[in-house]
């Protein structure tokens, strides 16, 4: 009996890894085979260009309000005193999440005291959502601020341009497309790449740099391919290609080398192919060693930074096509930022949320049950059926062993994220909780093998007569909930991987 227990569990495991395997997209991102390669270590730009260093001019800050189309918001001018007319300008984008025109003070600051006017507009949030934003519609909003900014004393219209961060680098190019005359656009941390594959590529960079087993990499395109419940997330596929392919404008990039959520060696390669292909050769690149996402080094602005933008901005036309055109530390990419599959039906957005529901409500039948024989037992003043024993705890195992494995998943993945957010590692935790994990779950099944079996004893040895509907349901209900919710588990990696 015990060898036939174990057999079967055995069989169950290999059964759910094997499904795990095969139900979803698998992960295998292709490693990155082109490079690029500074030309110095040195990030100044060149030019034989005169241009005023930061900290030249004092500097003075206002709070302006600007109309846009169906709503206000505030924005920060910070200009250079005593600087002689015909100065460039530059307005900045904000990254995701929200965006206030008190950001980038301390670039808005060294900007001006080299004599460039900057705009910081606040970002607005009535039509930016988690599930919804709208590029092109965001862009316009954008080019309100530098028509503002454009048309104020002592800027110079014709050298006003776009300075886009993380997110905000997807929309700088298409207001400098929908508006040509943006003088130069800057893209810091840019990741160019559809939102989607570049959120695909840094969970696995993050991933990867905790130290996570291969096998849970898997749950990626699981996780990112998926189709949100409810609908929304049109951006995630946004495509900002076709937009590069339309950019005449001079064109900055600056990325830190330990960021390692953008793809640092493949966006410039793509936005330099794009632009090429409208003659646009105007590329500058620069690399900071060991800046991050916000160009920072434990927690300041990454030395020379600021002093690249004012030279770069300063000295247009000049310095868009001077030497060296691809500077700083040497970046590395390990792997491409590539297009995610998406999970098949039964995995995806609502139905994988359904599944999920079906399998609680299916685990709160029984105690519903249980509690409502009892109060019309006492009601009735009549004896209560139990399921016979060991049935009740065997039952009562089965569901709450099942549910221990989805929760434990989940703690154990929300532990590993925060270590990767926070550049932590945990090898120990890490790899044993992932192995302590497979454990859970071959107990989990194992329990409910055990169940199942002392069910088959007790109809066998009792006759089926001696069970009560209310009984028999509570039965099914748990086991069939387990049984899902095992299934969930499987899809997202708990038991081990067939392949």
């Amino acid at each position: 009996m015990k060898y036939r227990n174990l057999m079967v569990v055995l069989a169950l495991v290999i059964a759910f890894g094997l499904l795990g395997s095969l139900a979803g997209p698998r992960w295998t991102p292709q490693p990155m085979d082109e490079v690029i390669v500074t030309e110095t270590s040195d990030v100044a730009i060149g030019s034989e260009a005169t241009t005023d260093p930061v900290g030249t001019y004092e500097v003075a800050q206002e709070v302006v309000d600007l109309e846009l189309d169906g709503a206000h918001v505030q924005a920060t001018l910070t200009s250079p005193v005593g600087a002689a007319e015909g100065r460039p300008g530059m307005v900045f984008l904000h990254g995701a999440g929200t965006g206030s025109h008190t950001n980038f003070t301390e670039r808005a600051r060294a900007l001006a005291s080299a004599g460039v006017y900057v705009l910081v507009p606040a970002k607005r949030l009535d039509t930016y959502t988690t599930a919804s934003r709208n590029y092109p519609a965001m862009a316009q909003d954008y080019l309100v601020s530098w028509r503002y900014l454009r048309d104020r004393p002592g800027v110079d219209p014709g050298r006003v341009g776009l300075y886009g961060e993380s997110e905000g680098a997807w929309i700088a190019p298409i207001a400098a497309v929908i508006e040509p005359r943006v003088g130069f656009v800057v893209l810091v941390s840019a990741p160019v790449v559809p939102p989607r594959a570049q959120v695909a590529f840094a969970a696995d960079q993050y991933l990867r740099n905790v130290g996570v087993p291969e096998a849970l990499l898997r749950a990626i395109p699981r996780g990112v391919g998926a189709q949100p419940p409810g609908g929304g997330f049109e951006y995630a596929d946004f495509d900002a290609e076709p937009w590069l392919r339309q950019l005449h404008q001079p064109v900055l990039m600056v990325y830190g080398t330990d960021d390692p959520s953008m793809p640092i060696v493949q966006g410039p390669l793509v936005v330099g192919d794009a632009i090429e292909a409208v003659g646009n050769d105007d590329l500058t690149v620069r690399y900071f060693a060991g800046a991050n996402h916000g160009l920072r080094i434990e927690g300041e602005l990454a030395e020379g930074f600021v002093d690249v933008l004012a030279r770069w901005t300063a000295g247009l036309p000049a310095t868009a096509d001077a030497a060296p055109q691809v500077a700083g530390a040497q970046p590395e990419q390990q792997f491409r930022a590539a297009p995610v599959d998406h999970p098949r039906w039964y995995a995806d957005g609502d139905m994988l949320v359904w599944s999920l529901f079906a399998a609680l409500v299916l685990l709160a039948i029984g105690p519903v049950v249980w509690a409502f024989g009892l109060v019309s037992a006492r009601v009735r003043r009549r004896s209560r059926r139990p399921l016979p024993p060991p049935l009740a705890r065997y039952t009562a195992a089965t569901g709450l062993g099942a549910l221990a494995v989805l929760v434990v998943f989940c703690a154990y993945v929300a532990y590993v994220a925060d270590l990767a957010l926070n550049y932590r590692s945990a090898d120990l935790v890490v790899n044993g909780g992932w192995v302590a994990l497979h454990a859970l779950g071959i107990l989990a099944v194992a329990v409910g093998v055990r169940s199942v079996d002392a069910a088959v004893n007790a109809w066998r040895t009792l006759g089926g007569r001696r069970f009560a509907p209310g009984q028999v349901l509570i039965w099914w209900a748990a086991h069939l909930g387990a049984a899902l919710l095992l299934l969930i588990s499987a899809y997202w990696g708990v038991f081990p991987t067939v392949f």
